[in-house]
């Protein structure tokens, strides 16, 4: 760690990080960059990874959720706040089932760059750069949108900033009291299968609340009653831009990336000698490690030692996308090795990633049947392991989007194409979200309760 600087990154190869052709325009726009005001502080990172301790502990069960890939162009208060209300519903739900508080971590305000498959993309024989995101280039197919564009981090700085106030301003302005449960249904929910059951626990939580205001415990007396914590995170992809908004604590010396309060090591930049991995080991916020079926339980294991030298709970999330008929056959090897070496990890299911295909229609899509498979194969293989599957990380939008087949909807690879408007990867919708969490509910009761008794048994 002596030999670690801010940006020593550099002197690594790295994956994944376009080429701007105005070399000059980037580092001024980076400097400027340095001058702007932090868009999270240390003190937010570091209750942020007391609460993931938690989450280790079997404790607490880790909720991060939202956009695959920010867009300028749906950026809208609506859509923050029909975000964050699914979120709090699915949070209410897994709550609820599993008598654990839940840790809300939204893949918001800065969740704009993407790692892609291929470098280029080929349409009508024209051969061009692949959108890599709002905060690099633009989706239109054409020469001049594709070419990376420094300014776009601005406008990605700015967007992130006046995403963070809105959340911080629901989070702590009384939308979230749980007195207001009632006004966090979307309108189309409302004619979902889920609205009954969601309307069954509304009643249950205003029974419970009712009582304790009877008992004078009530949101007027206990700000927790009525506020959340709402924690931001997105992968560390853009290296020059995670680097021009890291900071120095100045209570402790310690380095902040003030971008978001987590971020994470996607599945294609994760190699040890790569700058991804040396730039995420000398920053103090939680980093997440995604683990897929090229992973290594060895070389995970490598990472998590770099970069969580102190062994600190809190401090990594390993999240899991192997693809639901692939989890029995990578998943037990991981924990083991991961058990073996004695580490403190937050064990967290990606179902999303790893279960992509293309639809008939062309449609690149996720069936929801395998998505609620992956978390139900975790959860099983966690509980035969004897560890504890402390999170859930989905892509998903509060919009009533059709771009996941499944569910209690019904969506057909012919209904994608009505309302397919993601910018990279498809998202589960409200409905299909709250669904989700639904369905899962009992498997993180069984495992919650399967923890609890490992721990007694122990002491």
């Amino acid at each position: 760690m002596k030999k670690w600087k801010i940006n020593s990154w550099k002197n690594y190869p790295v994956k994944h990080i376009p080429e701007y052709p105005d070399k000059k325009e980037l580092d001024k726009v980076l400097e400027k960059l340095k001058s702007f005001p932090p868009l999270v502080f240390a003190g937010e990172t570091r209750h942020l990874k007391e609460q993931l301790a938690n989450v280790v502990d079997g404790k607490a069960f880790l909720l991060q959720g939202g956009d695959c890939a920010e867009s300028f162009a749906e950026f809208h208060p609506d859509n923050i706040r029909d975000t964050f209300k699914v979120i709090l519903q699915m949070s209410l739900v897994l709550t609820y089932s599993a008598s654990l508080p839940v840790v809300k971590l939204g893949r918001i305000a800065g969740q704009f760059s993407k790692p892609r498959s291929e470098p280029t993309e080929t349409k009508d024989g024209a051969e061009l750069l692949s959108y890599l995101g709002d905060n690099i280039n633009g989706i239109e197919f054409n020469e001049r949108s594709r070419v990376p564009d420094p300014k776009r981090l601005f406008k990605a700085y700015s967007q992130a900033a006046s995403t963070l106030n809105l959340i911080r301003a629901f989070s702590h302005g009384g939308f979230a009291d749980l007195k207001m449960v009632h006004t966090w249904n979307l309108g189309f929910i409302k004619k979902s299968p889920q609205a009954k059951k969601f309307k069954e626990l509304e009643d249950l939580i205003a029974d419970a609340l009712a009582f304790m205001d009877a008992c004078g415990i009530n949101s007027d007396f206990n700000r927790r009653l009525k506020t959340v914590n709402f924690w931001t995170s997105h992968e560390a992809l853009l290296l020059p831009f995670e680097e021009s908004m890291t900071r120095v604590d100045s209570t402790t010396g310690e380095f902040h990336d003030t971008s978001a309060h987590f971020v994470w090591i996607g599945d294609r930049t994760r190699q040890l000698d790569g700058g991804h991995v040396e730039f995420c080991k000398g920053i103090e916020n939680p980093i997440g490690i995604k683990c897929g079926p090229t992973s290594k339980p060895d070389e995970i294991v490598k990472i998590c030692n770099v970069i969580n030298t102190k062994n600190e709970k809190g401090k990594i999330t390993l999240i899991s996308r192997f693809g639901h008929d692939n989890v029995g056959k990578f998943l037990p090897k991981l924990i083991r090795a991961i058990k073996k070496e004695g580490l403190n990890v937050v064990w967290s299911c990606d179902p999303m990633h790893g279960n992509t295909i293309k639809s008939a229609t062309g449609f690149k899509t996720r069936p929801f049947n395998n998505v609620v498979k992956e978390v139900k194969n975790v959860f099983s293989v966690h509980q035969s392991e004897g560890s504890f599957a402390g999170g859930l990380h989905i892509e998903m939008t509060g919009q009533n989007v059709t771009e996941c087949t499944g569910g209690a909807q019904k969506i057909s690879d012919q209904d994608l194409s009505h309302r397919y408007h993601t910018h990279c990867d498809p998202r589960l919708n409200a409905s299909q979200a709250l669904e989700l969490a639904f369905l899962i509910s009992d498997e993180i009761k069984k495992n919650s309760q399967y923890s609890k008794n490992i721990a007694q048994a122990a002491s």
